[in-house]
Formats: structure tokens, C-alpha cells, sequence
């Protein structure tokens, strides 16, 4: 079932729903003193009754829709919807802003580990303390909330860069060291010094040198040495960040590596390897010393008590010093017994122990 042509019926002609002669819908044709075709853009109604329709253009579109949507014959922007008794929504809307806007920038949090420091018109009016605090909105004054109770860590240098330093015996040290400090007083710390936590640096650095220029290389690298250097470094650090009003407080000073020269470490541990050689064959000469030493002074103890017992009895003491001094000489002699009137002439009794166990160490096998 065909529908009626957008075009409508043609002038003079009966409604066949636009019909043609195969039955299918063909526009209706247009004579020259008839009228044009209804346009199916414009909306109902608008027809140029002192002429032919003109046709529609994009302004004509947005200007009937405007007009459905309440805007007006005039164009511009849609209206807002007006709140209840006819008033408009816009001073409401305002004093939201502006309540927003009080508490974005006037209410503030301060963790426990945190302080807040107040400006006004950018000059500093007073630091609070941790909790939930209140201050005039931005941007009449501002506030900065700086962390001032955790450690902060910087190491010297920052990754595998060599730092080269002097020391007392004119010998250079790599040294690697590790700087903790935290915030003392939020006030001196923002506005004393320019860039405090490069300072906190350099200052350190300078620290460390002159620390380093006090002592030989061995203290500088042996653990004792280190120890004192790390508390002479951070005693200098605190006076100087105190007399630049830095607002600083430095925890500690820990070095991490102190090594030769990367241009000399080879020959350095060959140095290293050859002073310990020597400490380790001193080690065993006094151990040999002291050996002698003890030995020494037993046998003179032995002397000692041999004396006291000949003062007492002489002649006893000499036969048996005698006696004694044959029994260790003879023991270390082959001996050969000789009997009188032939019996026994001649017996060698070296010999004979020889023999004997010179058979049984045989029988054994």
C-alpha cells in the first residue's frame, strides 16, 4: 500500500496519492503558473502566499528550532530553567562557587609529620602545627605543608661518579658517603637560603674534606678511622648549616666505600699485599722471640733452683749434675759392653736393638 507524496497532489489533479500510471508514486509535475511543491523542511503552515516558496537554508532551521525550544523569534543561547516561584538559579549557583572555593583554599589538613607555613600577601605570617587548620582563602594568603620530621637521605656522589679526595700523608681516597637530615625549623628553612637541600650538599662535600685533609690513608680506610671522620664531618655540617640559619639538623654521616684511585688500585693492592707479607713475618719473629725468651728464662729458673741446692749440699750436687750430663750425652752415643776374665768380650748392644726391631717391624709386614 503506497503512502501519500511528500510533494503533495498536483495542481487541478485528483488525489490518487501520487499514482502514475504503473501504480508507483512519481512527483506530480509542476506548470509554470502553478505553484511549487510544499517544501518538507519548512515546518506546517509557512506558505509565501504573494509568491513561490523559496527554499529553506540552515539560519531558517536553527531559527525554528530556537523557537520550539522557548529562545525566542530572536536567536541566542536556550534560557536556563528558572528555579521555583520564577526566580533564576544564577545567585545560588554563585554563593556554591564561592563556598567551594572557601573551602578548597581556606581548610587544610596537616598530617602529624607535617607543618604548614602561612603567608600573607607573600610575606610570611605564622607556621602551624599538625591538625586540621583554618586560614584566610587564596589568594590572600597560601600555605605550604612541608614534611619536617622524616630523615632525608642524599648520597655523594650520586651513582658510580668517582670522587677524589686529599688526605693528611697527601695520598687521594675515593670516598662514597651518605648524608641524613631533616627540616628543624620550617621558617629559616624556606626563606634563609636559596635552594637549602643543594647546600645541605655542598656543605657536606666541604665537610668531607676537610674531615679527609686530617687524617692518613690507613685511617681513612680503616673502620676506626672512618668512624672518627664520619663524627668530624657531621659536627662541621651542623655549624656551618647553623651559621648560614639553614633551619637544618644533620642526623649522621655514613661513608660507604673509601678505595684508591681507580688509576692505581692494581698497584695499590700489590702495596697492600706486600705490607701485609711484612706484618705477617713480623708477627712470626716475635712469636719466635718470645719463645726463646720464655725458654730462656725456664732455664734460668731451672739455674736458679739447681744453685740454691748446691750451696746447701755441693758434693751431692755435683755427682749428680754428673750423672745426669752423662745420661744425656751417652744417650745419644752407640754404646759397647766389655766384660773382664772372657765370658762375655764383646757386646754390642746398638746393634742388637737395631736388629730387633728391625725384625719385628719385618714380621709385622
Amino acid at each position: 500500500m503506497a503512502g501519500k507524496s511528500p510533494w503533495g497532489s498536483a495542481p487541478g489533479g485528483d488525489d490518487n496519492d501520487g499514482a502514475g500510471p504503473d501504480g508507483g508514486a512519481t512527483p506530480p509535475p509542476v506548470s509554470e503558473g502553478g505553484s511549487k511543491p510544499r517544501n518538507p523542511w519548512l515546518p506546517g503552515g509557512e506558505e509565501n502566499a504573494s509568491g513561490p516558496r523559496k527554499a529553506a537554508n540552515i539560519e531558517d532551521l536553527f531559527k525554528h528550532r530556537q523557537a520550539r525550544m522557548g529562545g525566542g523569534g530572536g536567536g541566542g543561547f536556550p534560557r536556563m530553567p528558572q528555579a521555583p516561584g520564577g526566580k533564576s538559579w544564577t545567585p545560588l549557583i554563585l554563593i556554591g562557587v564561592v563556598a567551594l572555593w572557601l573551602l578548597i583554599s581556606g581548610v587544610h589538613q596537616i598530617g602529624p609529620k607535617e607543618e604548614g607555613l602561612v603567608t600573607t600577601a607573600g610575606r610570611y605570617s605564622r607556621t602551624m602545627g599538625p591538625g586540621l587548620k583554618f586560614t584566610l582563602p587564596w589568594p590572600i594568603q597560601n600555605v605550604e605543608i612541608e614534611d619536617v620530621t622524616s630523615i632525608r637521605t642524599d648520597t655523594i656522589p650520586e651513582g658510580e661518579a668517582e670522587k677524589l679526595m686529599l688526605t693528611g700523608d697527601q695520598n687521594l681516597v675515593d670516598l662514597s658517603y651518605i648524608v641524613r637530615w631533616n627540616i628543624k625549623d620550617l621558617k629559616k628553612y624556606t626563606f634563609q637560603i636559596d635552594n637549602p637541600d643543594q647546600t645541605v650538599k655542598e656543605v657536606a662535600e666541604a665537610a668531607m674534606r676537610a674531615s679527609i685533609a686530617e687524617v692518613t690513608l690507613d685511617d681513612a680506610l680503616s673502620g676506626s678511622g672512618r668512624a672518627q671522620v664520619e663524627q668530624a664531618v657531621r659536627s662541621r655540617m651542623q655549624a656551618f648549616l647553623d651559621a648560614y640559619g639553614a633551619g637544618v639538623a644533620v642526623q649522621g654521616v655514613e661513608i660507604k666505600k673509601a678505595d684508591p684511585p681507580t688509576a692505581v688500585v692494581d698497584a695499590f693492592r700489590e702495596v697492600l699485599a706486600a705490607q701485609q707479607d711484612a706484618q705477617s713475618d713480623i708477627n712470626r719473629a716475635r712469636a719466635w722471640a718470645e719463645q726463646v725468651t720464655a725458654r730462656a728464662e725456664g732455664e734460668a729458673t731451672a739455674f736458679n733452683k739447681v744453685y740454691d741446692e748446691y750451696r746447701l749440699a755441693p758434693e751431692v750436687t755435683k755427682r749428680r749434675m754428673y750423672y745426669e750430663t752423662m745420661e744425656r750425652v751417652l744417650k745419644q752415643t752407640d754404646k759397647t759392653i766389655i766384660e773382664a776374665d772372657g765370658v762375655v768380650p764383646y757386646l754390642p748392644l746398638p746393634e742388637v736393638r737395631r736388629k730387633n726391631s728391625s725384625s719385628s717391624s719385618e714380621g709385622d709386614q
